[in-house]
């Protein structure tokens, strides 16, 4: 019989981190007049009562898995949202201070989402030079994907071989995405509250192995 050459399936390469990048559930509305709460300068809102369901949703989605370990960011979304899981993996969540969200500088407290809603020049502009940095003290997109990707990379170094939950941000899941497929720094932005996307780190190499997985959600 002839030998057969069936189509390679693909397994992390053995020592690479798997790391489910997770964005948190939905958050509280921007009100006019009623700015978020800050967090080290960064806007801080609670989970809506909608985020509060997804995260449960993600839970019970990823509770089977073999996860090893759960990673949230400093704002407490993050943490709300991780919090069935951990409880469901009897697992404490560590933070990772890098992968905190955009800072957003004048714009952070609430007032982005309203600029956006606003179409807001500056807003537009940023979207059209893939630069944070045209928003108001904002920090740089240059300066995002620095830190992005040495908190990824310190995760992953902490777990060759092992399967990662990593509750973080649109803007940083965007920047993720960028970083390891060499796509412009917006081509990914938009992942949705509670969606799923899939990074394999190895080394100094990364391989997007999912994006924007929501099926869970429907």
């Amino acid at each position: 019989m002839a030998q057969e050459y069936r189509q390679h399936v693909f397994k992390p390469p053995k020592g690479a981190a798997d790391l489910l990048l997770i964005r948190h559930g939905e958050s509280q509305a921007a009100v006019d007049g009623v700015p978020f709460p800050l967090k080290d300068r960064h806007g801080d809102p609670a989970l809506h009562p909608n985020g509060e369901d997804q995260a449960r949703v993600l839970g019970h989605r990823l509770k089977t898995l073999p996860i090893a370990a759960i990673y949230v960011t400093t704002l407490r979304r993050t943490h709300q949202t991780a919090a069935p899981l951990a409880e469901a993996l009897q697992l404490t969540p560590k933070i990772e201070a890098d992968l905190r969200e955009i800072y957003l500088g004048d714009w952070d407290s609430g007032l982005y989402r309203k600029k956006v809603a606003e179409g807001d020049p500056l807003f537009l502009k940023s979207l059209q030079n893939h630069e944070w940095g045209e928003i108001p003290n904002a920090e740089t997109t240059e300066a995002l994907h620095t830190r992005v990707r040495a908190g990824l990379m310190r995760i992953a170094r902490a777990h060759p071989d092992q399967l990662v939950a990593v509750f973080v941000h649109g803007g940083v899941i965007s920047a993720a995405m960028s970083i390891a497929t060499g796509a412009k720094p917006f081509a990914f932005l938009g992942a949705a509250n509670g969606s799923i996307s899939r990074l394999v780190v190895d080394g100094d190499r990364m391989f997007v192995r999912g994006f924007n997985e929501t099926s869970h959600l429907i």
